[in-house]
């Protein structure tokens, strides 16, 4: 089944009334993006930030008559005149995989690799997970998640256990048991990132090992080795938790910090964690130490 898809710059436009106007007309989806180069990276909790240039996408069913669609906006929203808009048609197919195309064999330290499903992979003394995020987030292929591998490549993990405070596809704690890790129990708030966190250990050969839970609240336990790639907002509003969560002498890494929040991040965890130098990527950072 096909499907149209209107695009338009909303300029001086309320996005929400625009979006209400045309979910009455029929969209199957709303979706607004960053029509400029002003990225939002971490909104405060509670808030929906826009960009100065929105970008609205809609999709209507193929069968769609969007003829009259120009009047009833102008209608709706009482202005003479429109943004320059188009639509164009889109064959289906499985959206969620499209990230696949984009996506291949990845190597982190000398022998970790991150291999899709379906790829061929490196040589026999490699150390290779089979991924399939599905709608979770982590693949490798951002900087934090990127850094985050290349710190427990380089890392003596044999028999240890590892927390993994917002698992996402729980690609670290999949790594980190093959690369010799005992146990590993994966936290995240969205029950789709628990879900593919156990589906990706099951198909990785690690699922009896990892316990995968939607439950953020404090472990039962600690562990050996503690890492939390989110964001510095959430990294420093759960520092204690999250260095609670590791043994005295654990080593812990904290990604998804752009490099103007390394300050505040410090801040937050120095009186508990001895750090070394922090790792870069682009605009990211990692912050990895020994909890004292």
């Amino acid at each position: 089944m096909a499907f149209l898809q209107l695009v338009m710059d909303l300029g001086s436009l309320d996005p929400d009334r625009v979006e209400a106007a045309l979910v009455e007309y029929g969209a199957l989806s709303v979706t607004l993006s960053d029509a400029g180069d002003e990225p939002v990276l971490e909104p405060a909790p509670g808030e929906t930030p826009l960009w100065p240039d929105t970008r609205l996408t809609a999709l209507f069913d193929g069968d769609a008559d969007l003829r009259s669609l120009p009047d009833r906006l102008r209608a709706e929203l009482s202005v003479t005149s429109l943004p320059s808009c188009h639509v164009e048609t889109l064959e289906d197919r499985a959206w969620e995989r499209e990230w696949l195309r984009d996506f291949g064999p990845m190597q982190f330290g000398e022998r970790l690799w991150i291999v899709p499903e379906g790829l061929s992979g490196p040589g026999d003394e490699a150390v290779v997970v089979r991924l399939d995020p599905g709608l979770a987030f982590g693949t490798g292929t951002h900087p934090t998640t990127a850094l985050c591998l290349e710190w427990l490549a380089g890392q003596t993990l044999g028999g240890r256990s590892v927390y993994d405070f917002g698992c996402g596809s729980g690609i670290l704690a999949i790594a980190a048991l093959l690369l010799g890790a005992d146990t590993a129990l994966c936290v995240d708030i969205d029950l789709q990132a628990v879900t593919a966190t156990r589906q990706n250990a099951r198909k990785n050969g690690v699922g009896d090992r990892l316990t995968a839970t939607s439950d953020t609240g404090p472990p039962a336990g600690t562990f050996d080795v503690v890492v939390a790639n989110i964001l510095a907002g959430t990294l420093i509003g759960n520092a204690d938790q999250i260095c609670r969560a590791a043994l005295a002498g654990g080593r812990i890494a904290l990604s998804g910090i752009l490099a103007n929040q390394v300050g505040d991040v410090t801040k937050a965890f120095r009186d508990r964690i001895d750090f070394d130098p922090p790792a870069m990527r682009d605009d990211w950072a990692l912050l990895s130490g020994t909890r004292k």
